[in-house]
């Protein structure tokens, strides 16, 4: 005990302390009552409503807006995000690059891909089916990776709310549109090579 006095005493000396004016705790409704009032109306609330009023005349008269009118407006996002997945066709025939290899629906980790393929009249393979749960994937980004025809990519579409859950698996509301073919870009959405791939290959040592 004495030790902590002398330890108590030492932290006396060397640090200040400030005592606090808590008031009494009220004893009958009326000081209930006006300690209520005062902590509604103190100065903390009319130095709120002051920083609201300013920043308010300044959006209307001043320097402008500090938000966007979504969603007329947007705001923009980074090359690479892993939004909704489109679809990519080939720019030269219109058909979708899809080969229906089945790789992306294999290194899916959330199980959200199913893939259905047949041959056509003339024995080729065709996908017949291809749909994503959205409500299940984890945009991971794994199948546009994985992807060798660069078919699926992670564009930068990210509004996928809905109340029914048909809507989270449309496999044409991924697919390029064809009126909108001359608009693809070659190279776009998280998954694909960019656009200067090729000045960035390097030469390969020779081992001799």
């Amino acid at each position: 005990m004495n030790e902590m006095l002398k330890n108590e005493e030492r932290t006396k000396g060397t640090q200040e302390y400030v005592l606090l004016d808590l008031s009494h705790s009220p004893e009958s409704g009326f000081d209930q009552f006006t300690q209520v009032v005062k902590r509604t109306f103190g100065k903390e609330l009319f130095v709120g409503l002051w920083v609201t009023l300013r920043e308010m005349g300044s959006t209307l008269f001043g320097k402008g807006k500090h938000t966007v009118s979504y969603p007329l407006e947007k705001m923009p996002i980074a090359p690479r995000y892993r939004a909704i997945h489109d679809m990519l066709r080939l720019l030269e025939s219109g058909n979708y690059r899809c080969i229906g290899c089945g790789l992306c629906e294999k290194i899916c980790i959330s199980n959200c891909i199913a893939m259905d393929t047949r041959y056509d009249e003339n024995q080729r393979k065709e996908v017949s089916e291809y749909t994503i749960n959205f409500g299940r994937c984890i945009f991971c980004g794994y199948c546009a990776e994985v992807c060798p025809e660069l078919a699926i990519v992670h564009g930068g579409r990210y509004e996928n709310a809905s109340e029914q859950r048909a809507s989270f698996s449309l496999f044409e509301d991924m697919l390029t549109p064809i009126d909108m073919l001359k608009s693809q870009n070659e190279f776009d959405g998280f998954g694909a090579i960019s656009p200067n791939a090729d000045e960035n290959i390097k030469k390969t040592p020779l081992a001799y």
